[in-house]
This record gives structure tokens, sequence and C-alpha cells, in this order.
């Protein structure tokens, strides 16, 4: 049962790095045949930062913080890195109201993005992850109540997606939807969409 646990976990790392290495690949072959790019060489204007930052409170307590950095290369295409960083914390409750279970959960990691904009209003997204995923777990129900520790693993995630863009002045507001495809058991962003809100800044 173990090694097939790892043989899976192998499988999924070398998909990781496959589509990280494809997406690279075709983000700089779309960058190098764009033809309006008038000027060679870096250009310090092209850079922008932005990222997401979101809360929630309650049962389930979750604050998020991810920002990114990024090129944009073309017109069309766009590129960069960031970073992840979550606490996520969830309550189990009886009937009553007392508390039974709760779960704390914490994810430090690093992303790279690629950004195709078929138009001005519209990008589509590929963004490969790798978190670091730590916790535990701890059960009232018993007396006296029992912690334990969560193994911490690293954790790979790909999101695809794409959205909306609102350009503001040296910025864009991006509103955008996206999936986890590689769906492991301990991604932090579950089986459903993921909704997210994000405003770029020109440097």
């Amino acid at each position: 049962m173990q090694e097939k646990y790892f043989n899976v976990r192998k499988s999924t790392l070398r998909t990781t790095i496959l589509t990280i290495v494809f997406c690279s690949s075709t983000l700089f072959a779309l960058a190098q045949e764009e033809e309006e790019v008038k000027e060679k060489g870096f250009q310090k204007e092209k850079l922008f930062a932005g990222g997401n930052f979101g809360m929630t409170f309650g049962s389930y307590t979750m604050i998020s913080i991810s920002p990114q950095i990024g090129y944009q290369f073309t017109n069309f295409v766009a590129a960069g890195v960031g970073l992840n960083l979550q606490y996520v914390q969830i309550k189990e409750k009886y009937t009553n109201g007392n508390l039974y279970w709760k779960s704390t959960q914490g994810v430090t990691g690093l992303n790279v993005f690629g950004r195709l904009y078929p138009l001005r209003q519209f990008m589509i997204q590929v963004q490969p992850e790798m978190n670091y995923i730590f916790g535990n777990e701890t059960y009232y129900d018993t007396n006296p109540e029992q912690e334990y520790k969560l193994d911490a693993e690293i954790v790979p995630s790909l999101l695809l997606g794409g959205g909306l863009v609102i350009p503001s002045g040296r910025g864009a507001l991006i509103t955008s939807v996206f999936y986890d495809v590689l769906q492991d058991a301990r991604s932090p962003y579950g089986k459903g969409a993921i909704v997210s809100f994000t405003f770029n800044v020109g440097l």
C-alpha cells in the first residue's frame, strides 16, 4: 500500500514538472513570435505586482495572502512567480453547540503562472504550484482532549482557468475562476471552483 502511494505521488509530481516545462516553452515561443514588440531587452515598465487577499471567519476560518510579481512580455503574453500563504481552521460542533473537533492547517508555497490574453478584456491562466502543508487535529469529546499532529508534506497543484480583465490606469482588476486539475487529496483548494479577485499594478 505504501509503495503504491509513493508511485502515485511520483506520477503526480512528474505531471506537474512536465506541465511547467510545457507551459514555459509555449509562453517563450509566443513571446518570441509576437510581432508588436518594438524594443528588445528588459523593460522595467513591463513589470507588474498583484495577488490575492482573502478572509473568512466562523466555523470555517481562512486567511489567505498570495502576492505575485510578473512581466508583460507582449500584449498577449505575461508570466511571473508568487507565494502562497494560508491559514485554515475548521470547527465541527454537536447540535447543542459544544465543540467536538477542530482542524488547523497552514500552507506555504511557491507558484509560477503564465497568462495569455486572446482579447484585452479576457485572459487564460496556467498556474502550477508546490505547497508545503502542515497542521493538527484536536478531538474534544475525550477526557482529556486529544491532539494529533498531521504529517507535513509537499502537495502539488495545477490551477487552470481564466477571467475578465478590467483595465484601470497602469493597473487592472481581474475576476477569474480556477480549478485544481491534479486534485491531490490534501490540496488546499478542494474539489470545487476557485473564484479569484486580483488587482495588478504596474511597477
